[in-house]
């Protein structure tokens, strides 16, 4: 039997798996269906479940890898996301580690895909298959809620250069189960351009407040807070409020945890 990953590449089961994870949500969603005794490494952003990775080697951030670090830990298997870590990072450790295996979850639901990916490569089927029901009944209930007002709200994810998310992200497609939608943004022409029109950024503009309900402000990658949203508020005269970024972005294992926050969102007061 394989498991194909999101390019299209086979790969067996392998019981004896020597993981490292690039991906602070997968190490995650790894340690949930009880894989954390085969991580041998993981970045320094992949600080969930903090009492299980706190005994998995550091190899460097999502993009700035330690190749030799890696390299001497002789993992058989490199777990990394297309939008998380960089292509040339990828190939230079495919010299060395035999089987890389590629995800891209664009909407909530292909956190179930990414679950039997996971537990079907590195032998966890059962958890895999009790995790995906658990999911399965959160998404129901969210599903069961009445949509709210719809709303077009821009998510920043990054200030100095301001940047946002486009509506082909796992960001955009979490708010448009509970109605709310992300305004187009221009991108830079000749760009460099396929994390700048998923990323794009913005150019504060009275056209554009004149677009948007609003504007929600996520806690990461870049750590906006209340003043930042207090500042932002005054300046462009539109409800602006900070929001959860693990459970708006972190698929795997904490997309559970994401659907009650929607459930939260789409049942307390309008924000908008």
């Amino acid at each position: 039997m394989h498991f194909t990953d999101a390019l299209g590449t086979p790969h067996r089961p392998d019981p004896a798996a020597r993981i490292v994870s690039l991906v602070p949500s997968i190490t995650e969603l790894l340690c949930e269906l009880g894989l954390a005794g085969q991580l041998v490494g993981r970045t320094g952003f992949c600080i969930h479940p903090a009492d299980q990775v706190a005994a998995i080697a550091k190899i460097g951030g999502t993009k700035d890898v330690n190749l030799e670090k890696i390299r001497k830990l002789a993992p058989t298997h490199l777990v990394v996301n297309i939008d998380e870590n960089e292509k040339p990072t990828v190939e230079a450790l495919a010299q060395f580690v035999p089987s890389i295996v590629v995800t891209h979850p664009l909407a909530p639901r292909d956190n179930l895909a990414l679950a039997r990916l996971m537990g079907g490569i590195f032998c966890a089927d059962d958890k895999a298959a009790a995790w995906c029901a658990a999911f399965e009944e959160a998404y129901a209930a969210l599903r069961a809620l009445p949509k709210g007002r719809p709303a077009t709200l821009l998510y920043c994810i990054w200030k100095d250069p301001w940047m946002s998310v486009s509506a082909d992200t796992y960001i955009a497609r979490m708010m448009a189960e509970i109605g709310w939608s992300v305004p187009q943004l221009d991108h830079p022409a000749g760009s460099a351009a396929r994390y700048a029109t998923r990323y794009p950024l913005v150019t504060w503009s009275d056209e554009l407040v004149a677009r948007i309900d609003g504007v929600l402000l996520s806690t990461e990658p870049y750590r906006f807070t209340d003043v930042h949203a207090d500042a932002l508020g005054k300046q462009i005269g539109k409800p602006v409020h900070v929001i959860d970024g693990e459970m708006m972005s972190w698929y795997g294992s904490r997309s559970l945890a994401g659907l009650r926050y929607l459930r939260a969102l789409a049942q307390s007061a309008s924000m908008f």
